[in-house]
């Protein structure tokens, strides 16, 4: 009569990979490939979530989320209006499509400074462009981008206030498993949690405080301070500052003497774009 099988697997004590190889070696052939240990299981879900990341060209996000966007999930990057978030998206944006890759932006709080982003480095000819007026349009416009193969999306609420209603938790969920078919990066940006349990992370983004430069002063930019609120499989609590600076903004100096001119009749007004914002490596 054969032993039974628990007398064979714990006549001798052993652990670990060991154990693991007793185990499969007196299963059936049919059964082997089923077992798998705690290790092999939690890489087998992280290659299901993702293969590799989007890194976004800031570097205190990608060190916060260990190279960058995991592809396969939605990021959340929470922020107000003077936290750098829209910045940093166009960031990730201008990595993405400066490396060849097609990328998303739909912009629910009408953002996008054509001008800017190019001064930023995003190439337009690779972004699409998705100006929806209401929060479902938004989110049913993300969707259609991550099906229809988008490598990067990036999904951007405005300000305040963000207005929800019933299934748009579902709908939040129904994003993030998109992403995680097409294998796709997922950034939103916006004033206030809004992804609930669909995020694998989330970024808070405190108030900027602006950083000036000589005299007469002039804005050079602002620092926000990053936190890592939530990352699955990591502990949270981890924060950078984030400073972003003035692209090509002329340093004070006192302009050379001139002589006098006659009057003359004033010079029409001219618009002056605002001078882009990109992010300081550190």
């Amino acid at each position: 009569m054969a032993e039974p099988l628990t007398q064979t697997i714990l006549e001798k004590p052993i652990h670990g990979t060991a154990a693991l190889r007793r185990l499969r070696a007196v299963l059936p052939e049919e059964m082997r490939g089923r077992i798998r240990s705690a290790r092999e299981l939690g890489q087998e879900l992280r290659d299901a979530a993702g293969e590799g990341v989007f890194a976004t060209a800031v570097p205190v996000l990608d060190r916060l989320l260990d190279g960058g966007l995991p592809r396969g999930q939605l990021v959340e990057l929470v922020g107000s209006r003077t936290s750098g978030r829209f910045s940093t998206l166009l960031a990730a944006l201008a990595a993405a499509t400066g490396a060849g890759e097609a990328a998303a932006l739909v912009d629910l709080g009408d953002s996008l400074d054509p001008e800017s982003a190019t001064a930023l480095g995003v190439d337009l000819s690779r972004l699409l462009w998705a100006r929806p007026a209401r929060l479902k349009e938004a989110l049913a416009a993300a969707e259609m981008l991550l099906d229809g193969g988008f490598p990067l999306v990036a999904v951007d609420l405005g300000m305040p206030p963000v207005l929800g209603g019933r299934g748009i938790e579902a709908a939040w969920l129904r994003l993030a498993r998109a992403a995680r078919a097409r294998d796709a990066a997922l950034l939103v940006g916006s004033p206030y949690r809004v992804t609930g349990t669909a995020a694998a992370a989330v970024l808070q983004a405190g108030r900027g405080r602006a950083d000036w430069m000589g005299s007469p002063r002039l804005l050079a930019g602002f620092t926000a301070r990053v936190e890592l609120e939530k990352c699955r499989g990591r502990l949270p609590g981890q924060s950078e500052d984030l400073r972003l600076v003035v692209e090509d903004l002329p340093r004070p100096s006192l302009p050379p003497r001139r002589p006098a001119l006659p009057a003359a009749a004033p010079a029409p007004a001219r618009e002056h774009a605002r001078p882009p914002l990109r992010a300081a490596s550190a």
